[in-house]
């Protein structure tokens, strides 16, 4: 009877330990970006949520109130003590705390994701490493998806040939865009 009192506590002092491990090991890289997740912020996160999940850093949000702002309302994430804009968040439904995050774009280079992919990246970087899902041509910009990550990217025309810089209904194939091509947005898109 007593050995058996004394494998439990055995048993029970391993669990304990075992799991301060795990816990200690699985810190969350604050600047680490996945399908689901940038830093401490997922695509569960509520919008009451953010105070928590941004302790550190300070939260601006933008409420619209008429029908000239549309339903915007985008939450900015700003690192406390240097002002550098993290990040850009926009939820599911306006003006509701309830809501989960639908857009999120990355504005600070220390996020990135398994790949090294962040806003300093090139096209080069995405089109080596992942399927192009899309490419839309609008006025100014391209929009590259990327749907095995959850992600788009904008580049800027005046980084193509100056040939296909000013025709929108002309279908640009990611051969046609140079591989030193900046990218000028990166977003994640949750539904």
């Amino acid at each position: 009877m007593n050995n058996t009192k004394s494998n439990k506590k055995n048993y029970l002092l391993i669990g304990l330990l075992l799991g301060l491990f795990v816990a200690c090991e699985t810190k969350i890289d604050p600047f680490a970006i996945t399908n689901h997740s940038v830093g401490m912020l997922t695509d569960s996160t509520k919008v009451n949520a953010l105070n928590v999940v941004f302790t550190n850093d300070s939260i601006s949000k933008y409420i619209g109130g008429d029908e000239f702002t549309g339903s915007t309302n985008s939450i900015r994430i700003f690192e406390k003590g240097t002002g550098v804009l993290l990040l850009e968040l926009d939820p599911n439904y306006s003006l509701d705390s309830l809501s989960t995050i639908r857009t999120v774009r990355v504005m600070d280079p220390r996020f990135k994701n398994k790949d090294g992919l962040n806003t300093l990246s090139t096209f080069k970087d995405i089109n080596s490493k992942y399927t192009i899902s899309s490419i839309q041509n609008t006025l100014r910009s391209l929009i590259i998806s990327v749907d095995e990550i959850n992600a788009y990217f904008t580049l800027n025309k005046t980084e193509l040939p100056e040939e296909m810089r000013y025709d929108m209904t002309q279908k640009i194939e990611a051969i046609s865009i140079p591989e030193t091509a900046k990218i000028k947005d990166f977003y994640l898109q949750w539904y």
